[in-house]
């Protein structure tokens, strides 16, 4: 990897929605920090969190569901309990029946970079047959306005 395409720390300027997270205790590992498998779990609670809260996914009864396919993460400096933690959120491609999401973890203070960023991909399938699904007006319009 070149050093012009290596990742770097950006600010919440480059996402178009924020979730506020809360850490815990547990979260912490033996080194005083975040341990980096909860980052992996806060991505998908920010994303899931703001589709059901904007009406764009029904986990109980919708006809599709999203089904993580592919996931990476690259950090920056540590985050650790009790400090709150903000996911901004973005989608960085809508495909026929998938959407990349990206998402960046900041620490409280709002004049910091992000602590960590990465993404994944949900594939949406049929709830029943888990094949491939267009994807919903409902998710596409909010998705639209994460782009």
């Amino acid at each position: 990897m070149t050093s012009s395409t290596r990742p770097h720390a950006e600010f919440r300027s480059a996402y178009k929605a924020f979730r506020a997270i809360g850490t815990r205790w547990s979260d912490n590992d033996v080194y005083g920090h975040v341990n980096n498998v909860v980052y992996y779990s806060w991505f998908d609670t920010a994303v899931n969190g703001l589709l059901i809260e904007r009406g764009a996914l029904d986990i109980h009864a919708g006809p599709v569901i999203g089904l993580v396919v592919e996931t990476q993460c690259n950090y920056f400096a540590p985050l650790a309990f009790p400090e709150p933690v903000v996911a901004g959120i973005r989608v960085a491609h809508v495909g026929a029946s998938s959407v990349r999401y990206e998402v960046a973890l900041f620490p409280h203070d709002d004049s910091l970079p992000c602590a960590a960023k990465g993404h994944f991909v949900h594939v949406y399938v049929d709830r029943a047959t888990r094949r491939p699904a267009t994807l919903p007006p409902e998710l596409l319009s909010v998705l639209e306005h994460l782009q």
